[in-house]
């Protein structure tokens, strides 16, 4: 991972670890300032920033008013709710191909497919 291990990133690494809520920074910082309430955001911040940049989690920008981070680096999609804005992981393999007169000689390396609804709890 490259980070020092301090005791503030490594509650912030057991809070992200198996965890698929897809959190905003602002999720984890109230989450962990609980165990270690001197904590800064920017501390919270800064960590999910430097484990985004060396691939030990994925920063989702499907909710325009902040962005949200999730653990699971395996390929898999999405799905969001348009009332709550709860992302659930959808792992299923979907075989989209982009025609090659619209693929501009691009190298397809992947995919991320976003379904969007209602959840059961928003109605």
């Amino acid at each position: 991972m490259g980070l020092k291990l301090t005791p503030q990133r490594m509650a912030i690494l057991e809070y992200l670890e198996g965890n698929t809520e897809h959190p905003s920074a602002e999720t984890v910082y109230r989450a962990v300032k609980q165990r270690f309430p001197t904590m800064s955001f920017a501390t919270v911040y800064n960590t999910l920033e430097r484990l985004r940049e060396r691939g030990g989690l994925l920063e989702l920008t499907i909710d325009p008013s902040r962005k949200r981070y999730d653990p699971n680096t395996d390929p898999h999609h999405h799905l969001i709710c348009l009332k709550c804005k709860r992302i659930v992981d959808v792992k299923a393999d979907f075989k989209l191909n982009v025609p090659e007169e619209q693929r501009k000689d691009f190298k397809v390396t992947g995919t991320h497919v976003e379904f969007y609804g209602v959840c059961p709890e928003c109605g």
